[in-house]
């Protein structure tokens, strides 16, 4: 596997090179650059790695910049010291992300999520990767503030309508084109938002959309398990009426999500 490294300081640059070689003793790291300009040059003067190991800030600029300037198809994993509510849109549109100081153990991580990745798109090295997206991911994680996630829900019982806060839920469903809430403790309530309106607005730490028609808290999964097509099943505490199947396409997402 040929390696770039692009890392604006030396130490942390030949640490992860270290570490590089010793998690993929036949892995080839191609060149360690520290600067936008730099790596542009790479690109335009040498054919694609099979890996590039990138950090956000730069000597000359915001490692973004290279990506304006070249087409850039390899799989990247990101090194960055973005905070938390940030690194959803690495998760969404990268290999990965390592923040920094980078732990050898996390870097194993990642170089094992690259090569499943491989696996699941037949071997190719040019699976989805959205850079357009991550930049827009990060620029509304910026101007989105913890505290306007919603606390609490509106619900409906019969003529009544009152508040559930957010802790107590354990997923959201559609049935029959309406929208429910469960609680942890079995109880259920229409709500009036959309899928798409709780998605947005529900702390995305605690809460998944696993697909169409379930978001999911992370604490009412009590089991997942592998199906066919690399798709998951999760098996939800209280039960769940339908089987709720995550796609292959969200299954690392979700994994990550949960904390694996």
């Amino acid at each position: 596997m040929r390696i770039l490294i692009v890392e604006d300081e030396a130490l942390a640059a030949r640490r992860l090179r270290k570490m590089v070689e010793a998690l993929e003793p036949t892995s080839r790291v191609e060149a360690m650059l520290e600067s936008v300009s730099a790596t542009v040059q790479w690109f335009r003067t040498n054919p694609a790695p099979d890996l590039l190991l990138l950090d956000i800030e730069l000597a000359d600029g915001q490692s973004f910049d290279v990506f304006s300037q070249v087409e850039v198809t390899c799989p990247i994993i990101f090194t960055t010291a973005y905070d938390e509510h940030a690194i959803r849109a690495f998760r969404l549109n990268s290999v990965d992300y390592l923040l920094k100081p980078i732990q050898e153990k996390e870097l194993q991580r990642s170089l094992q999520k690259l090569k499943d990745m491989k696996r699941v798109f037949s071997g190719k090295a040019a699976f989805p990767m959205n850079i357009e997206a991550l930049l827009q991911g990060l620029n509304e994680q910026r101007t989105q503030p913890t505290d306007l996630y919603r606390d609490r829900i509106l619900v409906k019982q019969g003529h009544r309508m009152f508040p559930v806060t957010s802790s107590e839920v354990a997923y959201f469903f559609t049935k029959e084109k309406i929208n429910f809430l469960q609680t942890k403790d079995d109880r259920r309530y229409q709500v009036d938002f959309s899928m798409e309106e709780l998605e947005k607005s529900l702390n995305p730490k605690d809460f998944f959309r696993a697909n169409r028609q379930y978001i999911v808290n992370y604490s009412a999964v009590s089991k997942v398990s592998q199906e066919v097509n690399a798709k998951l099943k999760i098996n939800l505490s209280p039960t769940s009426e339908e089987e709720v199947i995550i796609s292959r396409e969200k299954a690392m997402e979700f994994r990550h999500w949960l904390g694996e």
